[in-house]
């Protein structure tokens, strides 16, 4: 068991967007789809402690989340949030900043080329600078910079909602990779079904009566 809800209740902006949710998400590569406003990205917000629920308790591999240290969890469980967000400066200013900010460390010792290599760029593009990068490569330096912390899980948020097609089935092959290579769990938000079966190996639909298995899409071929 990766992760469990119990019971859960969760607002956001004083409104309830989940409400006495309880799930349970495997290893694995799971995808989570639902309509826009539902509560997919405040759940991904609750697994890492971005957010704290009002009520019920969110436990990681069987330890709630109330007792970890917020640091350390972040350290295992990334995210990759829906839009890129880069610092100013290079791009492994950006990879080095997790690591920074994560262990505190003003030196820290980050394999910056293996980082990028795991998210589809080569090492030419450390020098460059973050503001001149297409958005599908700043999304691929934001799951570079989640992946210097050796996390054993990502969560997704929307990652391809401002890409074109290419750069969107160059986003999902990569989020393959990184499940069969190198054997990360992945939690995946997003309103597409049919991406969530191509990157997934199960699908849950998130809708106001709670969390549960998705129907299959018309071009399901797992």
């Amino acid at each position: 068991m990766l992760f469990e809800l119990d019971r859960v209740t969760a607002t956001r902006a004083g409104e309830v967007v989940l409400d006495d949710l309880s799930a349970v998400l495997a290893d694995g590569a799971t995808g989570i789809v639902g309509r826009s406003g539902i509560g997919k990205s405040t759940l991904l917000r609750l697994l890492n402690r971005l957010a704290d629920p009002v009520s019920g308790t969110v436990r990681y591999r069987g330890r709630d989340l109330r007792d970890a240290d917020v640091l350390e969890l972040r350290r295992d469980v990334g995210l990759v949030p829906q839009l890129p967000a880069l610092l100013e400066g290079t791009v492994a200013d950006n990879v080095l900043y997790a690591q920074r900010l994560a262990r505190g460390d003003a030196h820290a010792n980050v394999d910056i080329d293996a980082s990028l290599r795991m998210a589809g760029l080569d090492s030419s593009f450390a020098t460059r600078q973050a503001a001149g990068l297409s958005v599908g490569e700043q999304q691929r330096v934001m799951l570079a910079r989640a992946l210097a912390l050796e996390p054993s899980v990502l969560l997704l948020d929307e990652p391809t909602s401002a890409l074109d097609g290419e750069s969107t089935a160059a986003i999902e092959q990569t989020l393959r990779g990184l499940r069969d290579r190198f054997g990360l769990s992945l939690l995946l938000v997003t309103h597409d079904l049919d991406q969530a079966e191509r990157v997934a190996d199960r699908v849950l639909a998130l809708d106001s009566g709670g969390i549960r298995e998705a129907p299959a899409s018309a071009g399901r071929g797992r």
